[in-house]
């Protein structure tokens, strides 16, 4: 009988392998979480995730925690102190797309949408199931997220194309795209039954 094996992208960096068995896939309905997760997605843009992955304890504290009431108040000179934080990506088009979006998150709060409301109605509220044998089944972007771009496009989000959503649906277990022969996937579907 076959062992099972994890997703090869994890590979075999301990960081990454605990990120892929304790996060990745898993359904996540916390509002702020969600605006966290979904930040930092935008970051990754033209890098890798592991990358983010391994600044993401200083983005919170650069970030203060990823509270979008903090970070709508953000002034040009608490850019200027970001974009010299080496412990971030110093980008001032990513910079500025945390506090845009910061301000999307409440301007959806002050119209009675609760984020994580707002996101999960894309996938009817209900994780996506699939069951890819191989990586290269996996798509870059789907219908849903591309619905799910537009829409947070509209809300003033940015850094939110339908590539970066879908690895954010992904992430955050609204599609379940952990490989049917990796532990995790059924770990994953169990969670959301």
């Amino acid at each position: 009988m076959d062992t099972p094996e994890r997703c090869p992208w994890c590979g075999d960096d301990p960081l990454y392998v605990h990120y892929h068995d304790t996060v990745w896939g898993r359904p996540e309905y916390d509002d702020l979480a969600l605006f966290e997760k979904l930040c930092l997605d935008g970051q990754q843009a033209g890098l890798s995730w592991i990358t983010i992955l391994r600044k993401q304890d200083n983005y919170r504290a650069a970030y203060d925690d990823f509270d979008p009431e903090k970070i709508v108040r953000y002034d040009d000179a608490r850019i200027e102190e970001l974009l010299a934080d080496p412990g971030i990506i110093r980008n001032r088009l990513k910079v500025k797309s945390i506090i845009k979006n910061a301000r999307g998150y409440l301007e959806l709060r002050d119209r009675g949408v609760g984020f994580s409301e707002f996101l999960w109605s894309f996938v009817e509220n209900q994780p996506i199931q699939n069951h890819w044998r191989s990586f290269s089944e996996v798509p870059t972007a789907t219908p849903e997220s591309e619905a799910m771009s537009k829409a947070l496009k509209r809300s003033g989000f940015t850094f939110v194309g339908p590539t970066i959503v879908y690895a954010f649906m992904q992430a955050t277990g609204m599609v379940n795209d952990h490989l049917v022969q990796c532990p995790q996937h059924r770990e994953c579907y169990l969670l959301s039954q």
